[in-house]
């Protein structure tokens, strides 16, 4: 069993990241190594998808289905997928003017016949995935924040991995 975990702190409010968060079907737009993602469900207490993340010819996917507590919960909870085990949670607190704090841990463990060839790709990404978002806020919410004279980026660098 893998897990990883890892944290920031971002002058964003908690409903702006989860809202990045929560729309799977952007994710190819900035995860480098998120190949395809389908929505399959959205409602206000679920979003359900598929991710195939990949490199090359490898190629890892899961299909979720996630409860949610907008703007402050996610559980990541695997449908079906290459894995034996795969939970991630995220959770938001608000700061008040100061942005919000993110915490994202997964757990996972991949079938035994994918495990030498995707384990070292699940884990980049993995590691990667606070990161990502911390950019994606930069690049989605930087100019607004940065018209009302507050800097834009990151208040603290992310955690890291546990």
């Amino acid at each position: 069993m893998r897990e990883m975990h890892r944290s920031a702190l971002v002058p964003y409010s908690a409903e702006q990241m989860f809202d990045l968060i929560e729309q799977v079907e952007h994710y190819p737009e900035f995860l480098p190594w998120c190949t395809r993602t389908r929505l399959i469900e959205r409602t206000d207490e679920v979003v359900s998808a598929t991710v195939e993340v990949g490199f090359r010819e490898l190629h890892v996917g899961v299909t979720t289905r996630n409860e949610k507590r907008r703007p402050e919960w996610m559980a990541i909870r695997m449908q079906d997928g290459s894995f034996r085990h795969f939970f991630g949670e995220w959770r938001l607190l608000p700061l008040g003017t100061l942005g919000c704090r993110i915490d994202f841990s997964l757990r996972y463990e991949l079938a035994l016949h994918t495990e030498t060839l995707a384990g070292p790709l699940i884990d980049r990404a993995a590691n990667q995935m606070v990161d990502a978002f911390v950019r994606r806020a930069e690049a989605v919410y930087a100019a607004a924040k940065g018209a009302e004279g507050t800097p834009p980026g990151p208040v603290d660098a992310p955690g890291q991995p546990a």
